[in-house]
């Protein structure tokens, strides 16, 4: 397999993760909604779960192909600021989601059944950020 194909792979497993960990702690701590809270952690951890073997049969390949000079790292003005916790939110929660997406289409390579739990994965977090943004929305900014 293509090291492009691992290196694809380990950048948006690590974005995903990422983004809804930011939107995790923002539930948490600036929301304090305790069932929020738990639907972020365990999307997170289902991920983690869903992927467990592929990372595990794969885990040299796709720590071999992490490149952090990225040709693609430098952030865009837009991505340097945030005007309030819902901008933050939503931008993880987006950030999620096209990780998602392109997990879904690249274990289509590796495992189609995984790519379609990847999309119900997608699609979950369409919920939970709907819900989220509404909530969040009430609180007003926070800074």
């Amino acid at each position: 397999m293509d090291q492009g194909v691992y290196r694809i792979m380990d950048a948006n497993l690590n974005r995903v993760m990422e983004g809804l960990r930011v939107c995790e702690d923002i539930m948490r701590f600036s929301s304090n909604d305790e069932k929020m809270t738990a639907r972020f952690k365990d999307l997170r951890h289902d991920i983690f779960l869903a992927v467990k073997d592929i990372q595990r049969e794969h885990l040299g390949e796709m720590v071999s192909s992490r490149d952090v000079n990225d040709v693609g790292v430098k952030s865009n003005e837009s991505e340097k600021t945030r005007d309030d916790i819902t901008e933050l939110f939503f931008a993880n929660a987006q950030r999620g989601k096209e990780s998602l997406r392109v997990l879904e289409e690249i274990l289509k390579l590796f495992d189609a059944d995984l790519s379609q739990k990847f999309k119900k994965f997608r699609f979950k977090l369409y919920d939970m950020e709907k819900t989220a943004v509404e909530q969040l929305s009430v609180i007003g900014d926070v800074r």
